[in-house]
């Protein structure tokens, strides 16, 4: 029998040395279970992605310096662990078998994805021999992450003898690919008719989030053993006589619950690993704002969170209730700036300026970039990070103000339609053991910027359970409009979100990042270009 440790652990890109000392501290847990082979994540030495560290010749040195550290501390237990190779002047994305102090074998990735939000092939070589390595006594095959997403790799590593397939993994989230993951995997099975084991990084890097969700498949397609999503845990696997053997099988997340825990793992690391020293955020008393205290509150703890309140004569009395009464039960600082004196001083300032000309948007925006300036400004005496509060419906066409509400370090729901902002508001209730955090009031009134008298989102958009169809079709599926419009949702606004999106294009390149939850996000993987004639196809 075979017993295999699965280190589904949280690595920070460039921390060479600790990330080495964790593969340490996992590799004497494992050893005190009982493991012979510890698997950990793709890139786990180094951490992932990488990206442009990979052009750094003094990259590869530091990270060969800290394999040969690592294989020299480790003993009693096999340990296969991703890095970044440079061999024979080309570059690989590797993964070294480590056994009694000495490093007996290396993979080399075959498969280097470059769709989405990878770039591997800007970085790395490919690949072309399989590596099967026997620990005890039960010959291993290697691969990493995109190897089994296509044919190819796993059947070169049973066609070169492997008994059991091995596989490190980098695998950033979107809602529900776990799902998509255990079957891609299956097919590897059915193709190999050999048991698989996946370990998974967990954690933030930048706009990606990484959940962790380790599994393994039997022969069958079984899944004997699923480690928790968003969390670090280590799992233990048994390889007797051609089967796998597991007592983990963590329950999976609902959606919401997959989106929550999601974000609030982005802010953690990305507030804790980037060193500032907690969150800021403009409180409007709607459900945006609303969501993302919570979610701060949740990933660093009321004390490292202030929430800043900044009326205008625009502000409704029921939004300064709401978000006193969300800062009574969340307990974080709360400060009161009426915004009123400074939008007098702007208006006189330009009044001779604008001499002649109606009120419009311009005036709406002086007020959000007044708060913008306030955010920012604490944000430089505290040192604490400001989070904007745009969710994605707004980020697609344009409904948010540069310099503005927009000003900000980290966009949390920059990837959260608003549709799935009032599901995840009712959701993060649920968890509540006494006053909803969340009030009612937030949730069912209509939303609005409260920049002008009576104003609601709808003066100016379609319902947002339209205009989220539309976004979803054209931005994450690439359907033309023609399509969209053939698939039943209305043709103005269709033609009209389309406009919106296009043109808002200049704005979103200029924003903060933000968590990445769904197969496509305003970050990474959405290139357009800013200047752009191409007509659609209507």
């Amino acid at each position: 029998m075979l017993r295999i440790a699965v280190a589904q652990f949280n690595a920070t890109v460039g921390d060479l040395t600790g990330n080495v000392e964790r593969i340490i501290q996992c590799a004497n847990e494992a050893k005190a279970l009982g493991a012979q082979v510890l698997l950990t994540p793709e890139l786990a030495l180094c951490g992932y992605p990488p990206e442009d560290l990979l052009l750094r010749p003094d990259f590869y040195r530091a990270s060969m310096r800290a394999l040969d550290d690592l294989a020299s501390r480790v003993d009693g237990i096999a340990v296969i662990v991703g890095h970044p190779e440079e061999y024979l002047g080309r570059c690989y994305n590797a993964a070294t078998v480590i056994e009694n102090g000495r490093q007996i074998a290396v993979y080399r990735k075959i498969r280097l994805p470059n769709y989405e939000v990878f770039d591997e092939k800007r970085y790395f070589e490919s690949g072309t021999e399989a590596c099967v390595v026997t620990l005890g006594g039960v010959r291993c095959g290697i691969n990493i992450c995109a190897d089994i997403w296509e044919a190819g790799a796993a059947e070169m590593a049973r066609a070169a003898g492997a008994e059991l397939l091995l596989v490190l993994n980098a695998s950033p989230c979107h809602l529900e690919k776990h799902q998509q993951r255990a079957q891609i995997l299956a097919e590897r099975i059915d193709a190999t008719g050999i048991p698989a084991i996946y370990c998974n990084l967990v954690g933030g890097q930048d706009e990606l989030v990484f959940d962790g969700a380790s599994f393994a498949l039997d022969t069958r397609k079984n899944c004997c053993m699923r480690l928790p999503q968003f969390e670090e845990a280590l799992g233990i696997v048994d390889f007797d006589a051609g089967s796998l053997h597991s007592a983990q099988l963590a329950a999976e997340l609902s959606v919401e619950a997959e989106a929550y825990n999601a974000l609030v793992l982005g802010v953690r690391d990305y507030i804790g690993k980037t060193g500032f020293k907690g969150a800021i955020i403009g409180l409007s008393g709607g459900i945006d704002s609303a969501l993302t205290l919570c979610v701060a509150v949740d990933a660093l703890g009321a004390d490292k969170v202030r929430a800043v309140m900044m009326p205008s004569p625009y502000t409704a009395q029921m939004s300064l209730d709401d978000s006193r009464e969300m800062i009574r039960v969340l307990g974080v600082r709360y400060d009161e700036i009426a915004i009123a004196p400074a939008m007098d001083v702007y208006a006189s300032m330009l009044d001779p300026l604008f001499a002649g000309l109606p009120a419009d948007t311009t005036e709406e925006n002086i007020q959000a970039r007044i708060r913008g300036n306030i955010l920012m400004a604490l944000s430089n005496k505290t040192g604490a990070l400001v989070l904007t509060t745009g969710n994605k419906s707004e980020m697609a066409v344009g409904y948010c103000t540069l310099y503005g509400d927009m000003a900000g370090g980290f966009a949390v729901i920059k990837d959260v339609f608003k549709t799935l902002v009032y599901r995840l508001a009712r959701y993060r209730n649920t968890l509540c053991q006494g006053d909803p955090v969340i009030p009612e009031n937030i949730i069912v009134r209509p939303p609005s910027a409260e920049l002008k008298p009576d104003q609601t989102d709808q003066d100016s958009l379609p319902p947002y359970e339209v205009l989220d169809a539309i976004v979803r079709a054209y931005m994450e599926e690439d359907r033309s409009p023609r399509e969209i419009i053939a698939a039943g949702l209305p043709e103005d606004a269709v033609r009209r979100v389309v406009r919106l999106l296009r043109i808002a294009e200049y704005k979103r390149r200029q924003a903060p990042i933000g968590i990445r939850i769904t197969p496509r996000g305003f970050g990474k993987d959405w290139r357009y270009p800013i200047t752009n004639r191409y007509p659609d196809e209507f």
